[in-house]
């Protein structure tokens, strides 16, 4: 079986969907025997992040053009028509079209992921861009594909939402739970030293609900054994509107230039900036609880990096994660800032221990549900059934 991974962006600059698409096309490559192609649009990261997907060698082609639409007329010629299937990680720009030009033109099988593009918030902004693109080509790709993948049952359900009929496979984002070391980081400092740490980790971007975290954050009684540390990259300068934000809450801030590397730092909310690999870990380690107040998500990649750290999470419904609210891996919070307050105010209230059972609860979860295998093994039943063989796999949504 040989596929084809359609993307963006084989980088960093895809955020999350990177990091999902990445270890999934490279687990089914060396663990499930499927041949993978991976094509994308380059972009400023691409140079220093193929290696990450070794032994997979992606290829790129240029942009031309705005990178909002995301044009390359190199695109189309670099698909490769002798593959089996057509695996597209496409959202809203060119990619789509060349998608569904493929499938048009070969005949062959498309799944399409839309990596939580269709939930409602989503489709509520940029309203302009995405109803161009729908009526242009992005409606066509949908309704063409023989298969959407679906994070979680809450997308399955926007995509029935959204009027597509197509069979959908459930299939989740996975993780790579960590081996546990001879020194624990955390007890570098000591069980007591210094301030306990709770971490955002993401795409700065206002549908991370940031504002009300922050919001919530200056109204907490108990927040001041605690540091916030904002840690991911800017979309759209959102990050210096939050700075102005903490200023006027009266926030004690460090910036990524100012910043102090120790937990004795005085300061109450820390902007690390960007981090990734060996520093992403570094940082999971370095925390004591994860937070993601989201308005919409597919499946989130930081929560379950943050449990396979054995952190506890606070977060909000929009994660589509309700297996870790099952299993008291987390903190139920809605969007609203009276709510997050109240979920700081029962995390902050948490002994050591406490923490550290519900981070262990976080982590177990991960073993059972979300390892990479897991998603990997189920991901090769259902191309082998879209490709005629076999019986549908339980993980499908019949068509309707």
């Amino acid at each position: 079986m040989k596929t084809l991974c359609l993307l963006e962006s084989v980088s960093r600059a895809d955020g999350g969907i990177f990091e999902a698409e990445r270890s999934l096309q490279r687990e089914l490559y060396l663990r499930q025997q499927v041949q993978v192609e991976v094509l994308g649009l380059e972009d400023r990261y691409t140079a220093e992040d193929l290696s990450l997907w070794s032994p997979l060698n992606p290829k790129t082609v240029k942009l031309s053009g705005p990178e909002a639409f995301g044009y390359s007329p190199e695109l189309m010629k670099a698909m490769d028509r002798k593959v089996d299937l057509l695996y597209a990680a496409t959202l809203w720009k060119y990619p789509s079209w060349a998608a569904l030009r493929w499938a048009e033109e070969t005949k062959k099988p498309m799944m399409v992921a839309p990596h939580g593009s269709l939930d409602p918030w989503a489709i509520s902004h940029s309203v302009w861009k995405k109803r161009v693109a729908s009526m242009l080509y992005k409606n066509r790709q949908l309704r063409r594909a023989t298969c959407l993948r679906a994070l979680c049952q809450s997308e399955a359900d926007a995509f029935r939402n959204y009027g597509l009929n197509n069979p959908i496979a459930i299939v989740p984002n996975g993780i790579v739970v960590p081996e546990i070391s001879a020194v624990d980081p955390k007890n570098e400092r000591g069980e007591k030293a210094g301030k306990r740490r709770l971490l955002f980790l993401g795409r700065i971007h206002p549908k991370k609900g940031l504002v009300n975290l922050l919001r919530a954050w200056s109204r907490s009684k108990k927040r001041h054994e605690w540091q916030f540390v904002i840690a991911g990259w800017d979309q759209g300068g959102h990050e210096a509107w939050l700075m102005e934000l903490c200023k006027e809450l009266d926030l004690r801030v460090e910036s990524r230039e100012s910043r102090v590397e120790s937990h004795h730092s005085d300061s109450e909310v820390i902007f690390y900036g960007p981090a990734f690999g060996e520093e992403k870990k570094s940082l999971l380690r370095s925390a004591d609880a994860f937070i993601l107040p989201c308005f919409s998500e597919g499946l989130p990649m930081s929560v379950l990096e943050a449990w396979a750290h054995g952190l506890p999470v606070v977060m909000t419904p929009e994660c589509n994660l309700p297996e870790g609210f099952d299993a008291d891996a987390a903190i139920r919070v809605e969007t609203g800032v009276e709510s997050i307050a109240e979920g700081l105010d029962s995390l902050f209230s948490m002994s050591d221990a406490d923490l550290k059972e519900m981070g262990a609860r976080g982590k177990e979860l991960v073993r059972q549900k979300f390892t990479w295998q897991t998603v990997a093994e189920e991901m090769k039943q259902v191309y082998y059934w879209m490709l005629g063989g076999g019986t549908r796999p339980g993980s499908v949504i019949a068509s309707r």
